[in-house]
């Protein structure tokens, strides 16, 4: 499979010049955010991907347009892969929202209020992505499959740090990282 983090969102780039929580909830993408999921769609375009999944936050959907776009697939969201709950841009926007604004999705797998509702542990994450590990292996498709998603539950699956709009192939067949290194 695939994984590629969002492309940089309004809290990404606060946060990187002050190391302090911006207060913004489901943020969206900067323009170079835009720019980065653009180039996304274009790297991604011959690499065979039949199924996308992705997390409901806009900043993740925002970053899935382009590629959906460019390959002619749904999306299905799905709030396993969604990001840890720590800060503000954790919160997301209720499911009756998002469906309006984007009704090509489907919303089937995700609950009115999705989010964490209170910090989620590391550990927490980590038993998320184990659980995504498990059902993304059992896919007879899985190699062809591209998820969406953030940070934390990427570094929580894979134990590998991504930057915005990066991306990286992976086989959810082996085993979880021995560890992981969390960083604020």
């Amino acid at each position: 499979m695939i994984l590629l983090r969002h492309g940089q969102s309004e809290f990404n780039l606060h946060f990187t010049r002050t190391r302090r929580d911006p207060g913004i909830e489901d943020p969206s993408l900067t323009p170079l955010g835009r720019s980065q999921a653009e180039a996304a769609a274009l790297a991604l375009a011959g690499e065979g991907i039949t199924r996308i999944i992705v997390s409901p936050f806009t900043r993740a959907l925002q970053t899935a347009a382009p590629v959906q776009q460019a390959l002619g697939l749904p999306a299905q969201v799905n709030p396993l892969v969604r990001e840890r709950g720590a800060f503000t841009c954790d919160i997301g926007s209720p499911r009756s929202a998002l469906a309006r604004e984007w009704p090509e999705h489907d919303f089937s797998a995700v609950e009115e209020i999705w989010w964490s509702q209170s910090a989620e542990s590391p550990d927490s994450v980590i038993a998320r992505a184990n659980r995504f590990r498990a059902e993304a292996a059992a896919h007879p498709e899985w190699q062809n499959l591209l998820v969406v998603s953030h940070w934390g539950f990427i570094l929580s699956l894979t134990g590998q740090s991504l930057a915005n709009g990066d991306w990286l192939r992976y086989d959810p067949r082996q085993p979880p990282p021995a560890e992981i290194r969390w960083q604020t």
